[in-house]
Formats: C-alpha cells, sequence, structure tokens
C-alpha cells in the first residue's frame, strides 16, 4: 500500500477521534470557573450577572457569575427573579408576596391585576406585571435617576439598574428618600435585605429597554 492509499484510509480514524475527544467531555459542571467573589461591591465585569447560592451544610453564601444573560435587560430580570423566589412563578413566601417576582397584592392592583390566583397560575401575566411595574417605578423616578445615576452612595455607585431593583424590593417612595438624603434615610424590608443591598447587586444592567410611563398596567381580561 503506497503513503497515498495510507494517508487516505486514517483520515476517518483521526476524524473519529477528534469527534470523540470533543464531545466526550464530563456532564458535570465545573461552578468554580463562575465564582467570584461576593464581598466586591461593584465588580468590573460587564459580561456576566451574579447568581448567590446558599451552601447548605454551613449556610455560606456562594457567588457565581453567569456567562449568557450578562448584563442585558433579560439579565436583570431573570437575577432579581432568582434573589426573590428562586424563579418559581408559584412561590408565596410567609409575608403573602407572590409569584416569581414577589408582588404584593395592592402593587398588583395599580397595574391592573385583581386576581392574585389566575397571577399565580399564569407566567406570562407575571412577566407582563414585572414589566408595568417597572415602567411604573422608572417614571416616578425618573427625576431621581437623571440625578444621581453616576454618583457614589453609602459607599455604592448608583446605577439606573439598581435604583429599579431597589424600586421593586422598597416601593419607589422609600427609595427617593435614600437617594435624597445621601444613604441616611435606609429601607429594610421584613427579612433584613436593604435598598443598599440591591443597589449594589443589581447595579449596571442595561434597563433602556424600559420606558417610564406613569399609567402603565397590565392588558389582560381576568
Amino acid at each position: 500500500m503506497n503513503k497515498e492509499n495510507i494517508a487516505y484510509s486514517a483520515l476517518p480514524v483521526v476524524v473519529f477521534l477528534s469527534l470523540f475527544f470533543a464531545l466526550n467531555t464530563s456532564s458535570e459542571i465545573n461552578y468554580e470557573q463562575y465564582l467570584v467573589d461576593c464581598s466586591v461591591e461593584s465588580p468590573e465585569v460587564p459580561s456576566v450577572s451574579f447568581i448567590e447560592i446558599a451552601n447548605s451544610e454551613n449556610q455560606s453564601i456562594e457567588c457565581f457569575a453567569h456567562p449568557v444573560l450578562g448584563k442585558t435587560f433579560v439579565g436583570f430580570k431573570e437575577a432579581l427573579a432568582f434573589k426573590e423566589s428562586r424563579g418559581d412563578y408559584r412561590s408565596i413566601n410567609t409575608l403573602g408576596y407572590l409569584g416569581k417576582y414577589q408582588f404584593g397584592s395592592e402593587t398588583l392592583k395599580l397595574i391592573g391585576i385583581y386576581n392574585t390566583m389566575k397571577f399565580l397560575e399564569d407566567p406570562e401575566l407575571q412577566e407582563k406585571a414585572f414589566i408595568a411595574n417597572t415602567m411604573r417605578n422608572k417614571w416616578i423616578l425618573r427625576r431621581d435617576i437623571k440625578r444621581f445615576v453616576g454618583k457614589r452612595i453609602d459607599g455604592v455607585d448608583v446605577t439606573e439598574s439598581g435604583i429599579l431593583a431597589a424600586a421593586h424590593l422598597a416601593g419607589p417612595g422609600n427609595v427617593k428618600r435614600y437617594l435624597r438624603s445621601y444613604g441616611a434615610i435606609g429601607f429594610t424590608d421584613d427579612y433584613g435585605t436593604t435598598v443598599r443591598n440591591y443597589m449594589r447587586k443589581f447595579s449596571g444592567y442595561d434597563t433602556s429597554y424600559i420606558k417610564p410611563d406613569k399609567k402603565a398596567k397590565v392588558t389582560f381580561l381576568l
């Protein structure tokens, strides 16, 4: 057999081995490659979002960078949802807050939702509710966004996404008081989460998709 024939005969074997080693990777995810320091105030990693995982053995908190959604608006809302309910549309917490984004019934009424059972059963409605509420909050806080974004308050760089996340937690009125007092007037929810915590945790996302709207409502027949 000449060298040319040997080369052609070996080609399928080489291709097979290349594909085998390329595809035969471990199915176990190496989470350590996404591990970041939770204590960093403003991690300069624009292409990732951050997810907290509680270690069941010692209840310590680890932070992981999610490389897919990044700092997009989708990344923003999914990171916020993970913090609120771990993304569970049917979640009801001990205080009665509902769904993936943990809405209170009074907030739902402001955006046109009165049937909370229907709300829990409808993921699409929950997504629309998040958009409508964020649009409404952005309108209420429009002047504060213009005034404070880019400043540093209470050790945190103020960003639009941080403000909107804090408004989801505490309501726009409490965020106004926090910003206008330069952090002197804070807010802490019943689980110990503060406005400052949310402003830091959710800083730097692109929320330009959200347009401010005073009368934002969910268009849905209940």
